[in-house]
């Protein structure tokens, strides 16, 4: 049997790039430093995270010129939105299959108080 931890994204995983991309979830694109200050990390850590991100296919990256500004914008791919589905639905299944009363010594029945829940 193989625990459901292995069948995580192991791109997504990382709490930073987890949250970039949960922040992406409900747009279609976002700035970069909309991006930035949401996650609450500095310009070149989101960089590095949106290559990291945008390598494995998950983010589309699109600079434009706004006067003479550039500006980075950063959208998931539908290749990043299902990546993130399936990433949470794991999450989930691993929660769910969390046993809701301790095993081993603290839990379960005791023999010797008569089969009783111990406590």
């Amino acid at each position: 049997m193989s625990h459901l931890r292995r069948e995580l994204d192991q791109v997504i995983h990382s709490p930073v790039r987890f949250s970039i991309v949960a922040a992406l979830t409900s747009v279609e694109r976002a700035e970069f430093g909309y991006i930035r200050d949401m996650v609450e990390i500095s310009d070149s850590s989101l960089s590095q995270h949106v290559t990291t991100l945008e390598k494995a296919g998950y983010l589309k990256v699109v600079k434009t010129q706004a006067g003479r500004r550039a500006k980075t914008w950063i959208g998931l791919t539908p290749q990043g939105r299902a990546a993130f589905r399936n990433h949470v639905a794991v999450l989930n299944r691993i929660a769910e299959a969390a046993p809701t009363e301790p095993a081993g010594d603290g839990g379960g029945t005791d023999p010797e108080d008569g089969g009783r829940p111990s406590r």
